[in-house]
């Protein structure tokens, strides 16, 4: 079997590097797009490609796509993980707060899959997998601008789903609980963030990068060619759909 390509953004910490070497350890060449650098990730996945850009500036992307082709040829697989959460009540959002949220949350993946589309089409196989949020079904009231965000994320993943099927392509995305990770203990967490959340659901655990490993290789595996176009709630069941 072909040795399988995957792209990661946000690949620097948290999630992201979770994401970056889970796939590296099932034998994927990976390489892992962000605006800090990587070098923790790099030292925990073999052959590592780094990439430092802005997900949300076009033409970085598209050199970062071919920076991808040119060390590995090929490309399969597409996370597009890299995304902002901040809480603040909706009277206090700016209008440039809005956009940015939007840019990193929406626009991103746009620019990042379409980039990749043309190789992904050329390999004959692909996954595209847009990380959620759990928070598009619970809604929290002072995040209204992030849930917005990860709701039109799951609208962009079933459409999208739609217009790549005949291409062998499927989209999919996975929607988290909130993940303990250094940001989120810096921001939503604190305070008694994670408390709150936990309160939700009906399994009493925080969640860990870790628990969403399996739901990712799952998503991506060579056997899910039938899943597409589906959100996997993820979230330790603080909402049942």
């Amino acid at each position: 079997m072909q040795t399988r390509t995957a792209l990661v953004t946000g690949a620097a910490q948290g999630l992201g590097q979770e994401f970056a070497v889970a796939l590296a350890g099932r034998g994927y060449r990976v390489a892992g797009l962000d605006l800090a650098p990587q070098t923790e990730t790099a030292g925990k996945a073999p052959d590592y490609l780094e990439l430092v850009a802005d997900v949300t500036d076009e033409e970085q992307v598209r050199a970062a796509l071919g920076h991808v082709i040119d060390a590995f040829g090929t490309l399969h697989v597409v996370v597009n993980n890299a995304g902002v959460y901040p809480a603040r009540p909706f009277e206090e959002t700016t209008a440039e707060e809005w956009r940015r949220i939007m840019r990193v949350n929406l626009e991103a993946p746009f620019l990042v899959t379409r980039a990749a589309l043309p190789y992904l089409k050329a390999a004959g196989w692909g996954r595209v997998v847009n990380i959620a949020s759990a928070a598009v079904f619970t809604a929290p009231p002072d995040m209204v601008p992030y849930v917005a965000s990860k709701t039109g994320l799951i609208g962009f993943t079933r459409a999208l789903a739609a217009a790549l099927g005949p291409y062998g392509i499927t989209v999919n995305a996975i929607a988290p609980s909130m993940v303990r990770t250094a940001t989120a203990e810096r921001t939503v967490g604190a305070d008694g963030g994670f408390e709150f959340v936990r309160a939700q659901q009906v399994v009493p655990h925080t969640q860990e990068p870790s628990d969403l490993v399996s739901t990712l290789l799952y998503v991506v595996d060579e056997g899910s060619g039938f899943l597409t176009g589906q959100t996997l709630n993820v979230s330790g069941g603080s909402a049942f759909l």
